[in-house]
């Protein structure tokens, strides 16, 4: 793991990313986007991608609340009906319920990077439909990283098997901690050699990545509910897809 106070610019060039949390715009995170940046730097993150549920908002005041020596990576996670997908480097959100493919196209139209969070994880209403594997098959040719391993994934087998699709299909794997907690950020991590600035330089980077595997408690992650009543008084739910023009 990183080590935490450490500097960002490490000398031996390495980057520690964190490529899947949610901050307080997202419907499930009460997580403030100025204590996500400073916990993550705490932590020694060099780089953290928050992925707020079809929004931008909370990762963009990340990016102008961060300390020096961390990057933050402006992305989302977005509801296709084909199940989530990660969308990192973004300008524009991606609205949601596109179709698998058509999400990670309209993803890599803003010159961003689209990977699969979870895809084998059966407890999420998010995960893909049906047959996993035949549904994969459908994209995973325009992928640019599979989460081989998610920190909230606690039952079953969900990254094994995300693990092993990745190695069979030739896709870089990361590893998230998809923190919806302060408790969370950077449990799990990617380390890749830097510097990492821009999408191509990340892309590259991931395919010499090393994963760092870990969990906050059964009890942390049980207090999401938690967060989606308190949000849901303030107003603050899911979007959903927008609906079709007459």
């Amino acid at each position: 793991m990183p080590v935490p106070g450490e500097p960002a610019a490490t000398s031996r060039g390495q980057a520690f990313v964190d490529l899947h949390c949610h901050s307080s715009a997202s419907f499930d995170s009460l997580s403030r986007p100025a204590d996500l940046v400073r916990v993550a730097a705490e932590r020694g993150l060099t780089h953290l991608a928050i992925t707020d549920h079809e929004r931008l908002d909370g990762a963009l005041e990340g990016r102008a609340r961060a300390p020096a020596g961390l990057t933050v990576i402006i992305g989302e996670e977005i509801r296709s009906a084909d199940g989530d997908v990660l969308g990192l480097f973004l300008q524009e959100a991606v609205g949601p319920g596109l179709s698998a493919a058509e999400t990670i196209d309209a993803i890599h139209a803003q010159g961003g990077l689209a990977g699969l969070p979870h895809p084998f994880d059966r407890y999420r209403h998010s995960g893909l439909r049906g047959d996993r594997e035949a549904a994969l098959g459908a994209f995973t040719g325009k992928l640019d990283f599979i989460e081989a391993y998610n920190a909230r994934a606690a039952f079953g087998d969900a990254n094994e098997r995300a693990a092993q699709f990745a190695l069979r299909n030739g896709l870089p794997g990361v590893a998230s901690s998809d923190a919806h907690s302060l408790l969370e950020v950077g449990v799990a991590c990617t380390i890749v050699p830097g510097p990492i600035e821009t999408p191509d330089q990340l892309r590259a980077a991931l395919a010499q990545a090393t994963l760092m595997p870990g969990h906050a408690s059964y009890l942390v992650r049980g207090l999401t509910p938690l967060a989606k009543l308190i949000n849901r008084t303030r107003g603050n739910r899911r979007l959903g897809p927008l609906p079709p023009p007459r």
